[in-house]
């Protein structure tokens, strides 16, 4: 998975639907996730499309499994893996994810329907990263 820096340098050159292609090809970049993990405990609320995210640490670090059955909306599930993927839990627990999304200026960019989920995928990786972060 792309660094989120490199895939900004990217897409602040793009416009209209050469974002959004963008956002389909990080989508299919995601690690495959396995059917069997694609359940109602790994089922991300509010969102509209269904997405489901599936973490996991090794050695000390995260790293998420995700999918999505709406190519845009995967896309925008890897944006926000991309932040932290493979980084120590601590790091990630203080890390402001939000703020590292904002230059992608989502809300804007796209259907406030493709982005009422991002604050639940964001909550999602944070109650995630404090769990592990205070064992």
């Amino acid at each position: 998975m792309r660094p989120l820096d490199d895939i900004y340098e990217e897409y602040e050159f793009l416009e209209g639907d050469e974002r959004y292609r963008l956002l389909i090809e990080l989508g299919r970049e995601l690690e495959p996730m396995p059917d069997a993990l694609k359940t109602d405990a790994t089922l991300v609320r509010g969102c509209s499309a269904s997405v489901w995210v599936y973490p996991t640490d090794r050695e000390g670090k995260l790293h998420f499994m995700a999918d999505s059955n709406a190519a845009i909306t995967k896309g925008i599930v890897a944006l926000v893996i991309s932040a932290v993927q493979n980084k120590p839990a601590n790091e990630v627990a203080q890390l402001d994810i939000a703020a590292a999304l904002a230059p992608f200026d989502l809300k804007n960019q796209l259907s406030s329907n493709r982005t009422q989920g991002v604050p639940n995928m964001i909550a999602l990786v944070r109650e995630h990263a404090t769990r592990l972060a205070n064992v």
